[in-house]
């Protein structure tokens, strides 16, 4: 081994043992790891995946059942049900037992308050797109 993959190696060391992994073109960081998790957190988390958020979608048109879900995806049902579970716990669906089907819900209230949190963002941008039409017009 050379003294420079050696150096390499107490480099990757170190970086592992502050917490961060770098392999391939991902970066990945445990600093973080333990913050408290709020619901705004959770929702943002849950919505990151765009399974997720086709099953929201497909929710919007009313209750489904796991294997109404699994239809949509090229995924098992029990892949679909842990995507559920994590929509479940961010409070953005609930899961009700009725004879042998346990159909999701819809729950809005996650979503709204997610909602509102990015308005204050969107009367910022608009701000500023106000303030470029109105610099735009001096120059013109």
């Amino acid at each position: 081994m050379s003294p420079s993959s050696g150096e390499a190696l107490r480099a990757g060391a170190v970086r592992a043992a502050q917490g961060v992994r770098v392999g391939g073109y991902y970066y990945q960081t445990d600093w973080f790891g333990n913050m408290p998790s709020d619901q705004l957190s959770a929702t943002f988390a849950a919505l990151a995946d765009p399974t997720r958020r086709a099953i929201l979608a497909r929710l919007v048109d009313g209750d489904a059942s796991v294997n109404e879900l699994a239809e949509r995806f090229p995924m098992s049902s029990q892949a679909v049900g842990k995507h559920l579970r994590v929509l479940e716990s961010a409070g953005l669906i609930e899961r009700r037992r009725t004879s042998r089907m346990r159909p999701s819900r819809l729950r809005g209230v996650a979503l709204r308050d997610a909602a509102e949190w990015l308005d204050s963002y969107r009367r910022f941008w608009e701000a500023g797109f106000d303030r470029l039409d109105q610099r735009l017009r001096e120059d013109a």
